[in-house]
């Protein structure tokens, strides 16, 4: 093997963990109860992101309450957390995008990003929660369950959906990764 293709080759190796991280995030998905389709890599790459799948019915509903409250302690420091709507577990979100949304905003004061109501189990799952349970070997056993990636887009953790949003420990590990040095952005000019 020539020097140049072995120095190719162990770039792209290298590279290859971040490429997949960010083939996570490079997914379409379609604000809540609108028409406007968001890229999650080109809008919230490079932050620290709490992954939620949601309902309207459900014991843990209240959550949203803390998961707004975090998402405005955090999000200038570069963290937001995106809520996926999920009817996946006995019904408990079976209303429409506009219901949900307009339940979200007047109850608890969402202003956090929530998208199209998606399936997040079983082989209907949309890929962006088939990826996130491949990546822990854990699918949401029930609605809010989290998922906490790092700026680089890699999942580091998955809570379950007793975890409430102020546990020290998903605190915890949200404040490690804001804390953390950002990533440079790679030279695309080159």
């Amino acid at each position: 093997m020539k020097k140049g293709t072995a120095f190719i080759l162990a770039a792209l190796l290298a590279a290859a963990p971040a490429l997949a991280s960010q083939a996570l995030l490079d997914k379409d998905f379609r604000r809540l109860a609108g028409k406007e389709v968001v890229n999650l890599q080109q809008a919230y790459g490079g932050q620290v992101l709490l992954v939620v799948n949601t309902a309207s019915k459900c014991g843990f509903t209240p959550q949203y309450e803390g998961l707004e409250a975090m998402h405005a302690k955090y999000k200038n420091r570069g963290f937001a957390v995106l809520g996926f709507p999920s009817n996946d577990f006995m019904g408990q979100e079976p209303g429409s995008e506009e219901q949900i949304q307009e339940f979200c905003t007047l109850t608890y004061g969402v202003k956090f990003p929530m998208f199209e109501k998606v399936q997040v189990r079983g082989s209907g799952a949309t890929p962006l929660y088939q990826e996130l349970a491949a990546a822990t070997g854990e699918a949401p056993g029930w609605n809010f369950h989290k998922y906490l990636l790092d700026r680089e887009g890699k999942v580091v953790a998955s809570f379950g959906s007793r975890t409430t949003p102020d546990d020290p420990k998903l605190v915890a590990a949200i404040e490690k990764l804001l804390d953390a040095p950002v990533p440079a952005k790679p030279d695309r000019g080159r």
